[in-house]
């Protein structure tokens, strides 16, 4: 399985910055990942407007995980 990783910053101060994790619970490789996410983060924006997104990624779900 992927995630959506976005890196965004607070609007307010561009400086505080952190990663979000979008869990997909469709199986897929990464290119057809990069094809669905943009309704993903798009949706994330809308729900989180106090934050800007800086850059995507997809990655394995479990990449990071501890």
């Amino acid at each position: 399985m992927l995630s959506i990783i976005l890196s965004a910053c607070l609007v307010s101060n561009p400086g505080q910055c952190r990663d979000f994790k979008i869990p997909l619970d469709i199986d897929m490789d990464a290119r057809q990942c990069a094809m669905v996410a943009p309704p993903y983060f798009a949706q994330w924006s809308e729900e989180h407007p106090q934050w800007q997104i800086r850059r995507w990624k997809c990655q394995p779900a479990n990449l990071n995980d501890t």
